[in-house]
């Protein structure tokens, strides 16, 4: 009896191999780069107008802006960061601790918007708005940018808290809505330091 002839194997490849990058993230990465341009792009022109002014910075008659106050609503927002990402760290192992976890941080990124809109509200009733100076102009549009960011991530975040509760958050979803706040909170302390000094 003659052995029976097989035919060879034949490797077929994946037709959907796996990314590298999870689809949500790079998607995620590509946005927060754009925006990243469009950061730079406003602190290059806040910066180019400080050092073009003739009469000084802050103008004259406009008020100085709250360095000191502003630390601890930077320190809220940068332990808000450290807490979303222990809660990205804990997803997978502690599901009920993550979202704990998760809502320090929004919590503390809620703080952060809420002390923005009290030193806005201050600011405002000094004399500093958008049509007073260049400075205030400047103010207003960075900071407001950052705050609508910061808005739009703490929705995120809170979408994803919704769903991590329910146990419905894949980790690759979560990393996404995790790096729009990291962007958010890496982000600010340039702006703090540039447009506040």
């Amino acid at each position: 009896m003659t052995p029976r002839r097989t035919a060879p194997l034949r490797v077929v490849a994946n037709p959907r191999p796996t990314p590298l990058v999870p689809n949500a993230v790079l998607g995620m990465l590509i946005f927060i780069f754009t925006e990243a341009m469009l950061f730079a792009g406003l602190i290059s022109a806040h910066t180019i107008a400080r050092a073009s002014s003739v009469v000084g910075w802050p103008p004259p008659g406009q008020p100085r802006l709250p360095f000191e106050e502003t630390a601890l609503n930077t320190a809220a927002l940068l332990l808000s960061g450290v807490a979303v990402f222990a809660a990205q760290r804990l997803l997978l192992r502690n599901r009920p601790r993550a979202f704990q976890t998760l809502a320090l941080g929004i919590a503390l990124g809620a703080f952060f918007v809420g002390f923005q809109g009290v030193e806005w509200v201050g600011l405002i009733r000094e004399g500093l708005t958008l049509t007073s100076s260049v400075h205030g102009a400047f103010f207003y549009l960075i900071v407001g940018i950052h705050a609508l960011h910061a808005v739009g991530a703490l929705a995120a975040l809170g979408w994803a808290g919704l769903r991590l509760r329910r146990g419905l958050m894949p980790a690759n979803s979560f990393a996404a809505v995790a790096l729009f706040w990291y962007f958010v909170v890496g982000v600010w302390p340039v702006i703090y330091l540039r447009v506040y000094t």
